[in-house]
């Protein structure tokens, strides 16, 4: 749907553009733009492999698995049916670790085999269990506390304080991520008084 909207939208700004005579500047644009775009991706692509690397020697060197350990009692309260062995509840923490420090990206891959390990608890294979909508809605809302993403974006942009982002960013995804959890924790609640 989105890629329809999209579409419509360049559609719309390009007819427009026709129109009204603007077609050089639609074409100047679409060029810049075009540049502009490959050389925030390249920027963009090293840190990604920079914080994904942290992130890795992190995993290897065991920091990750007491972080996990240290969130043993938060995963404890939001997945309090997962087995508490289970190889989901460590790419839960991970995931939020990384959610955590602003690496969204390299959020993802946890993020996926934790959805992947928690379809195994699920006896219903059509149906999202509550554990995997309670992991969907607290990874949705993400909480940071360092917006490396953003951060880099407003550096690649020449901002003059591409930090100044942290206070706001630590403000706005603290009350994403408890609206998050209090949704969860109700709709659970309604779940069980259903049945």
């Amino acid at each position: 749907m989105l890629n329809y909207m999209w579409g419509i939208m360049i559609i719309i700004g390009i007819a427009v553009g026709a129109l009204t005579g603007n077609m050089e500047a639609v074409s100047a644009a679409i060029i810049d733009s075009s540049k502009e775009a490959v050389s925030l991706c390249i920027t963009m692509l090293g840190i990604v492999s920079m914080w994904t690397g942290v992130l890795k020697i992190a995993e290897v060197g065991g920091l990750m698995a007491a972080m996990s350990r240290l969130m043993g009692p938060v995963i404890n309260f939001l997945f309090p049916h997962i087995p508490k062995e289970h190889p989901a509840r460590e790419y839960i923490s991970t995931n939020f670790v990384a959610n955590i420090l602003g690496l969204g990206w390299a959020a993802t891959p946890a993020g996926l085999k934790a959805m992947k390990e928690l379809q195994t608890l699920n006896k219903n294979k059509e149906l999202a269990t509550v554990e995997m909508c309670t992991f969907l809605i607290i990874n949705i809302s993400s909480l940071q506390l360092i917006p490396m993403n953003i951060i880099a974006y407003r550096s690649e942009y020449g901002s003059v304080a591409p930090t100044a982002i942290i206070v706001p960013a630590i403000l706005a995804t603290i009350v994403s991520t408890l609206a998050g959890v209090i949704y969860a924790k109700v709709m659970e609640r309604r779940l069980v008084e259903r049945k």
